[in-house]
């Protein structure tokens, strides 16, 4: 019988949109080592081969950046012998939580005034920016982390689109990935294979109807003009991406370099 090499990115049963960021490019030349860093969706309904192929990529971490109503909806991370999970929510259980009761159950009279007219997108740009400013302290200590022993490590939130996509690109921030690069990976969400699943409440023809999935769409796609205001918000409250990674992640020169030696080859 042939012998194939293990998949890095496996199509696992339970666990969407996971990858290995391995191999992406740095500004110096150098590239994102295989096998260090990952990013997925939630891990609570992963099955036992999604397990048992997670416990073997050698994880010292997952970082679960979900609030405790994501974990209540979803269940607990499955637990992968010997791995640490670290829970540290890059959102408030409080905030929008009638928006999102109003996602899974509105009619589509509701959901026209909640999100037609750009509303949804602008809701999606507003988070991206409200975590790159108000979530510096979690970023920091991910960060800090990873520079002194939390590597391998996985990132994920519900989807693995806007928190961890958001925690992934800050993290590539910090070890010099080229932009397009970092823009690249994030777009990767929106993969078939890879996309949330949208959960509605009702039987009406209306509960998926095409056009209620099109006001849907802007909460669930990864758009470039997210990352880009996200991008846009580090600039306009530091100036630069290395003052951002100095004075509100609180990295150093010795911190950055460390993560590069980790993460890097």
């Amino acid at each position: 019988m042939t012998q194939h090499a293990p998949s890095t990115e496996p199509e696992l049963t339970g666990v969407r949109n996971f990858r290995d960021v391995g191999g992406l490019p740095t500004v110096d030349g150098r590239r994102v080592r295989q096998g260090v860093l990952y990013r997925s969706g939630h891990l609570a309904h992963a099955t036992a081969e999604d397990a048992a192929f997670l416990a073997g990529l050698g994880l010292h971490t997952v970082f679960d950046f979900r609030n405790a109503a994501d974990q209540r909806l979803e269940g607990a991370d499955v637990e992968l012998p010997g791995v640490r999970n670290v829970n540290l929510p890059l959102s408030d259980p409080a905030d929008g939580a009638e928006f999102w009761q109003m996602v899974r159950d509105g009619d589509i009279e509701q959901l026209r005034t909640l999100l037609d007219e750009g509303r949804a997108a602008n809701r999606m740009i507003t988070s991206y920016r409200s975590i790159i400013t108000q979530r510096t302290g979690e970023h920091s200590r991910v960060l800090h982390a990873m520079a002194e022993d939390s590597v391998p490590a996985l990132m994920h939130c519900a989807a693995g689109k806007d928190r961890a996509g958001l925690s992934i690109a800050v993290t590539l921030l910090a070890v010099g990935v080229e932009r397009d690069a970092i823009e690249a990976d994030y777009l990767e969400s929106n993969a078939k294979h890879r996309r949330y699943k949208v959960r509605r409440s009702g039987t009406s023809a209306d509960t998926y109807s095409p056009e209620v999935m099109e006001l849907l769409s802007p909460l669930f796609d990864a758009r470039a003009e997210y990352l880009h205001a996200a991008f846009e918000t580090v600039e306009e409250t530091w100036g630069s991406t290395d003052r951002y990674l100095e004075e509100g992640l609180k990295l150093s020169a010795a911190d950055r370099e460390r993560l590069r030696e980790r993460l890097l080859d």
